[in-house]
């Protein structure tokens, strides 16, 4: 009887694909920047680790993060094609980390929206090699084994990706100036006082709507202080009014979910640098508001 028909081993692989489960997801979701991406990921490595002959397998927790981080570039790859004709912008699906603290790793790397969006900039193979270097620590010699190269090799595709997003990125502020600055922008937001908002805004700020085609979000990026802030202005009548607040947390940093008559029509992100609000983020597609959903109620 192979290992994969014994009932007894069967129980076995289960518990360590379990044990295994949260850092396969951490790792489909930091390639991907998709939860819904990431389950089915993980759906297909435990279908795979089923058929596996688990007798031959040493390690099942490394065999699984390899079996699913092919699985992840791959998916990238496809993913990346689909995403070139996105209606309007395309930003990460948001993650209550409220909800799941730990998201499979013991360092929180590589998981804020802005770096995940970042991160789709660079091929899937880069974005592999960096999250599983600074999200969950691999040594180079494992990612060049799980990546199918060379250690020299590896190194440089962490390297690069490291200099993506230092050039892209400036360093982040703590949560708590994050919070407080978040807090000064929703108030002007909804007000629409241009100065405030100007006050709070760096010279090349960004905002990004996410609206997946579906609701009237801004198709293409608004960039500049002088510009995010009219667009804002404008915008304040048409889209606070009736709406209600609510502070959640998304991908380990404070955020600001918005509702209209009971449901979930955008969440708000943004990224904070000592200099001010450098990115903002309008997740509007409903898809990509699901986690959220369930708080309205709760």
């Amino acid at each position: 009887m192979r290992a994969a028909d014994d009932p007894h081993s069967l129980d076995r692989a289960t518990r360590e694909f379990m044990g295994a489960r949260p850092q396969l997801f951490g790792i489909a979701y930091r390639v991907l920047g998709s939860a819904v991406e990431a389950e089915d990921i993980v759906q297909e490595a435990w279908l795979r680790w089923q058929r596996t002959d688990r007798s031959a397998v040493q390690e099942p927790a490394a065999f699984l993060a390899t079996v699913t981080t092919r699985l992840a570039i791959n998916t990238a790859r496809s993913a990346r094609v689909r995403r070139e004709s996105y209606t309007g912008s395309w930003l990460p699906e948001p993650v209550d980390t409220s909800a799941d603290p730990q998201l499979g790793a013991e360092r929180a790397e590589a998981l804020d929206l802005a770096v995940l969006f970042l991160l789709e900039k660079l091929n899937p193979v880069e974005r592999a090699a960096y999250v599983l270097r600074e999200a969950f620590d691999y040594p180079y010699k494992r990612i060049a084994d799980i990546l199918e190269t060379s250690e020299a090799n590896t190194r440089q595709l962490v390297s690069r990706a490291r200099k993506h997003l230092s050039a892209e990125r400036r360093e982040p502020v703590g949560s708590d100036d994050h919070r407080r600055l978040l807090e000064v922008f929703l108030a002007a937001a909804r007000s629409g006082r241009l100065s405030a908002l100007e006050d709070v805004l760096t010279a090349d700020v960004v905002s990004h709507s996410d609206g997946g085609g579906v609701r009237g979000a801004s198709r293409i990026p608004v960039v500049g202080r002088p510009q995010v802030s009219r667009y804002l202005v404008a915008f304040a009548p048409r889209f606070w009014p009736g709406t209600g607040i609510r502070r959640v947390e998304a991908n380990g940093r404070p955020a600001v979910l918005v509702s209209s008559g009971g449901r979930a029509v955008a969440l708000l992100s943004v990224d904070v640098s000592a200099r001010g609000i450098e990115h903002i983020m309008w997740v509007m597609n409903p898809a990509k508001l699901a986690p959220y959903v369930d708080s309205l109620t709760g």
